[in-house]
């Protein structure tokens, strides 16, 4: 018993033994696997490769398994399995299944593409209980003519991303935009409320170079101070931050369905603001599907080692800079140009932080429209464009050394949203970027904002005196700039149609003055500004004709059509003076006749009377005062009246045998006739302003 009991012991110890020794080899053979790394940590694992469809990747997947010490472990079994394929791939293949590691604990293979373009995924694993006992590698397959269809796809995206922000940018003025316009210049004397408006008529417009544009052009006609506009130019930049805050939001699956909704609008819907509704919302549609097009077309440049190196570099603070002001301005749209750097954010290819100097650099290129807009433009409307780019300056030299920090408070403002199944990927970047560009922008805007009268002479300070050209007449108000702002270019065409009027009245007073008191030197005179008149005349005519061809209202071409005609009547009332006038007044100075005392005294009151229906034609111009135009047609059967019988007046006398009288009597005939047809025109501009033309 004693003996069985001792046997019994001993094969227990020896079994305890091969347990504690079996313990110990599997806690020896813990093996680890992970994607190999050359030394440094430079990734040499073959991950993220590329190539065409159907060819053999460069470079093999490289795995490396360590033993529980992180020692290379030799001779472990390591299996290659094609995990994942695009739909319909034939001809994908590993060229080795199951690999031995070397001496140094490395295994590898190659993989050949399938014929379709898309991800491939291939996993290494190998048989433990070790919680990292597999990875996945990654490759792309491009299409053959890839790089053509990136071209293709990136021009085309971008061309239709262009016609979005244009549509949209129609139907709002459409709707809104050239009413808010009219608002802002009766709230530029608040500079916050400027500000705000400014940022309102921006987001209307999808161009903060369109609304600086739109200031020069202010300036210029005289309707703005630059003091004033200042607060606008603050509100412009917070404006298109706007229209990046719209894209940055992943509508792109649904962007066709919004350009279906807006069509129906258009094509169901008779009235006019809710069929420009419609009209924006097909562009906001289009501006995302062209978005989606280009993060489709640039797919394939986040492998591709070459183009990722220039983007590395771009990142650069001032080499960003540099690159967003240049390609902003050369595109004329920050919004264009920011949604490129928000699509190469979601793929991956730029930082947050490698942003942020190309949104610094996309916000002083907007700069550079408005100052080409300002080139031929005066200094006070040049000075405009200058605040503008002097501003964006400011907030370059302001955040240009503090990128990490500001990031940093991105990031607390909009926290990372991590895709854990995709590599840890920040699921929420264009949000970030999107934010990132309107905290620039409004921080940027409430530090100026306290100091404009300051900001305002730092811009006269810098701004250089040049010798003006000079002219020997020019328009007081029209100004090119504001062509694609209808209802205000419409407004400065009638004051400069206005200061024509006057320019004509006082050709108008001088005339008689030829006759009655035989001043020779108003010849000169009333010629000379016969001259200004037809140089305003054509200019007036260009413009308008301008304004016709834009993009405008049936109630924009009405207001263009009453300015044009009274252009012409006007015009034609020139003429009538320094053409008939003046030849019979050339022709009274050399007879030598004089006209009656009573013949005289007509003549002044009719001219006095004449000038007087002028005088209101000029005030329905300035004001559009429809009571003045139906008094100005009531006093109009007066007048002829007045006229008939001044004739019959000087047909009396000549029955008297008044001699006087008989030796004036055609040239106070003549007179009477001109200023009845003056009186005329006078009265037509009251006619078509109330509508009866």
């Amino acid at each position: 018993m004693l003996k069985c009991l001792n046997t019994f012991r001993y094969f227990g110890i020896i079994a305890i033994a091969i347990i504690f020794c079996g313990s110990v080899r599997a806690y020896a053979q813990y093996y680890t696997i992970q994607k190999y790394s050359a030394e440094g940590g430079v990734k040499a694992s073959g991950d993220e490769q590329w190539a065409r469809a159907g060819e053999r990747l460069e470079h093999p997947f490289i795995v490396v398994v360590t033993d529980s010490s992180g020692n290379p472990a030799p001779g472990v079994r390591v299996t290659f399995e094609i995990t994942r394929v695009p739909f319909g791939s034939k001809g994908h293949l590993l060229e080795r299944y199951e690999v031995f590691t070397n001496s140094q604990g490395i295994a590898r293979t190659q993989l050949h593409l399938g014929n379709k373009e898309g991800e491939y995924q291939i996993s290494a694993s190998i048989q433990t209980e070790s919680p990292q006992n597999f990875v996945i590698f990654t490759a792309y397959a491009n299409a053959r003519n890839w790089a053509i269809m990136l071209i293709v796809g990136l021009l085309g995206g971008l061309a239709i991303f262009f016609i979005g922000i244009n549509q949209m940018s129609t139907g709002l003025r459409h709707g809104i935009a050239d009413k808010l316009r009219l608002i802002l210049l009766r709230m530029s004397r608040n500079r916050v409320v400027a500000t705000f408006f400014g940022a309102l008529v921006t987001v209307i417009t999808q161009s903060s170079s369109a609304t600086t544009v739109m200031l020069v052009g202010f300036v210029q006609s005289g309707l703005l101070r630059f003091e004033q506009t200042i607060g606008m130019i603050l509100g412009a930049a917070i404006g298109t931050t706007i229209t990046v805050q719209l894209i940055s939001f992943k509508l792109s699956d649904y962007s066709l369905l919004i350009v279906a909704l807006g069509f129906g609008i258009m094509v169901f819907v008779k009235k006019h603001v809710t069929r420009s509704i419609g009209e924006a919302l097909v562009g906001f549609g289009l501006l995302f599907y062209g978005m989606h097009l280009m993060s489709g077309a640039m797919s394939p440049l986040k492998h591709y080692e070459p183009f990722l190196q220039v983007i590395e570099s771009v990142q650069q603070p001032l080499i960003g800079v540099l690159v967003g002001t240049i390609l902003t301005a050369l595109v004329q749209s920050s919004a264009a140009f920011i949604g490129i750097v928000l699509t190469m954010t979601t793929q991956g290819l730029i930082s947050l932080e490698g942003s942020i100097p190309l949104l610094m650099g996309a916000n002083l290129g907007t700069a550079v429209t408005g100052i080409i807009a300002a080139f031929a433009a005066g200094r006070e409307a040049k000075k405009v464009a200058m605040a503008y780019a002097v501003f964006k300056f400011i907030g370059i030299l302001l955040l240009f050394w503090l990128i990490e920090p500001f990031a940093q408070l991105v990031r607390f403002l909009t926290p990372d949203v991590i895709n854990t199944f995709a590599g840890g990927t920040v699921t929420n970047i264009s949000r970030q970027v999107a934010n990132a560009h309107t905290i620039y922008n409004v921080l940027l805007a409430l530090i100026v904002l306290p100091f404009t009268a300051q900001f305002a002479r730092i811009v006269d300070w810098v701004m250089p005196i040049f010798p003006e050209k000079q002219q020997r007449y020019k328009t007081q108000y029209i100004d090119i700039n504001l062509i694609n702002t209808p209802s205000i270019a419409i407004e400065i065409a009638r004051r400069e149609l206005v200061g024509m009027a006057h320019l004509v009245n006082s050709m108008l007073s001088d005339s008689i003055t030829l006759f009655t008191h035989k001043d020779s030197r108003v010849i000169d005179t009333i010629r000379e500004k016969e001259e200004h008149v037809n140089f305003l005349r054509d200019k007036l005519n260009d413009y308008l004709l301008r304004i016709s061809h834009a993009d405008i209202s049936d109630n924009e071409v009405d207001n263009v059509f009453r300015v044009m005609f009274a252009t012409k009547e006007l015009e034609q009332i020139g003429d009538i003076i320094s053409k008939n006038l003046i030849e019979k007044g050339e022709w009274w100075l050399g007879a030598g006749l004089e006209f009656s005392d009573e013949g005289k005294n007509e003549l002044v009151e009719f001219h006095r009377l004449t000038q007087k229906q002028l005088n209101r034609a000029i005030e329905i111009l300035d004001t559009l005062n429809l009571d003045v135009a139906r008094k100005q047609l009531r006093k109009y059967d007066h007048y002829k009246k007045v006229g008939i019988e001044l004739e019959r007046n000087h047909f009396d006398r000549l029955k008297q045998a008044v001699g006087k009288s008989i030796e004036s009597s055609k040239t106070h005939l003549e007179l009477v006739s001109l200023y009845r047809i003056i009186g005329s025109h006078a009265n037509n501009i009251a006619r078509i302003t109330i509508g009866e033309g």
